[in-house]
């Protein structure tokens, strides 16, 4: 669980990301829930948009996410979602006490 200070500082390193991943109309499937796992184990914060025609609403999509990858919920901010998981193998990011 991450705390208030954590996600300020993630928040603040995820602002100059792009969304490197997209939530269409398929919704999330287990294709796109390997993808975002695949992406967290390399790089630990990700961007992910929610599309104009994804039938799910964006905080569905943002729990759905964070279930599937086992990830931490960042923020939703627009149709964005920004998630973050340690990494196992490629550890980059320290996080604030």
């Amino acid at each position: 669980m991450l705390t208030g200070k954590q996600k300020r500082y993630l928040r603040s390193l995820a602002h100059h990301l792009d969304p490197i991943l997209q939530v269409g109309k398929g919704g999330v499937t287990e294709n796109l829930l390997e993808q975002v796992s695949l992406a967290l184990e390399a790089r630990e914060l990700i961007k992910v948009s929610v599309l104009n025609n994804c039938e799910c609403d964006k905080d569905e999509v943002a729990e759905q996410l964070v279930e599937g990858a086992g990830a931490e919920l960042v923020q939703v901010i627009g149709k964005t979602v920004v998630l973050y998981r340690e990494s196992a193998a490629n550890k980059q990011i320290e996080l604030p006490k």
